[in-house]
């Protein structure tokens, strides 16, 4: 396996997107699904839009599961079926609105469905802390991947870069079946990404990112480059997924100290932070994909610094992310509420 046979894969996923948004914004029109400007405070964008990103990504991905014939590979199967449901209440959620407990049954759900079928952590010899592990990994991740879609081409962007540094981590891996999935998954982001840039013609919507957010999760258990201890690699995932991750946690600590429910929508997002501080908005989404690529490209550099190094370089990426969250909150904290 090289990564150049996995470009066939990206480019029918990226045309197929691409082609078929169209069709998809029609769909979601049809279904009902259509983020209304003012429906909640926090909704301002100047026009009636259809939350249509879900839909194409099912469409492409679609056509390279019946391409690719994924239905033989158990893992990538059970990824699809948990994909499956996240999907569809994320539609559910987009048409009629869920409460926070419906929305947790779908992921966990999903979640579930994916240690049923041989994909979870297996960092620890206690099986149940994996399968707890497992379970907020998965959630966590399809939640931050919902609150990091706050602007156009934002979490669409992050999950395309996302992607196509999982796609190079796998094929270094040698694990051929998750780059075909990462390759698929870069191709839908980046084809559908030309109708979600500022000024978008379609939305993401919940069943969009949650169902990007729950893609990577599961490339991001599966990832176990072969020869090395997982001690070497098991940070990877959190820095590829780096600024969804640290977009969750500030929004968090955020809502938590000002004792602010957890779940209300809010513009206290590092995308509001960065435009409070001076950035254009075009920028501010830039800056994050930016800072999505530095980790990427961080996560390779740990990888290949050997156990101690690597592990040192993570815990540096991490007290920086922490002191960065305590200066917004310390700068922004009043002006938020």
């Amino acid at each position: 396996m090289t990564l150049t046979s996995n470009f066939p894969i990206v480019l029918m996923s990226l045309a197929v997107a691409f082609c078929l948004t169209p069709l998809a914004v029609w769909l979601a029109r049809r279904g009902g699904l259509m983020d209304v400007p003012g429906a909640s405070w926090h909704k301002q964008h100047p026009e009636v839009t259809p939350m249509a990103g879900g839909i194409v990504l099912a469409l492409a991905l679609v056509v390279c599961l019946v391409w690719q014939e994924w239905w033989t590979v158990r893992t990538l199967l059970g990824i699809l079926l948990g994909g499956a449901v996240v999907l569809a209440f994320g539609l559910w959620d987009d048409a009629s609105g869920l409460g926070v407990p419906a929305k947790m049954v779908g992921q966990v759900g999903a979640a579930l469905l994916l240690i049923a079928t041989g994909t979870q952590v297996r960092m620890l010899p206690t099986e149940w802390v994996n399968i707890v592990l497992t379970l907020v990994w998965v959630v966590g991740i399809v939640n931050a991947f919902n609150f990091v879609d706050s602007m156009d081409g934002l979490a669409l962007g992050l999950g395309g870069i996302a992607s196509a540094f999982f796609l190079l981590v796998t094929v270094e891996a040698n694990q051929p079946e998750l780059a075909a999935l990462s390759a698929a998954l870069f191709g839908a982001c980046v084809g559908s990404f030309f109708y979600n840039v500022i000024p978008a013609k379609m939305f993401l919507g919940d069943s969009g990112a949650q169902l990007i957010g729950f893609l990577l999760a599961a490339i991001g258990i599966a990832y176990a480059p072969a020869g090395l201890q997982i001690v070497q690699s098991w940070f990877v995932p959190i820095l590829v997924l780096g600024i969804p991750i640290f977009d969750t946690v500030l929004v968090v600590f955020s809502r938590v100290h000002r004792r602010r429910p957890v779940y209300h929508a809010a513009l206290d997002h590092t995308y509001h932070r960065l435009v409070r501080l001076g950035l254009e908005p075009t920028r501010a989404v830039v800056a994050m994909h930016v800072g999505g690529v530095v980790l990427g490209l961080g996560s390779f550099i740990a990888l290949g610094a050997g156990a101690l190094l690597g592990n040192l370089l993570f815990a540096a990426v991490v007290a920086s992310g922490v002191v960065l969250v305590l200066l917004l909150e310390r700068k922004q904290g009043n002006d938020l509420g």
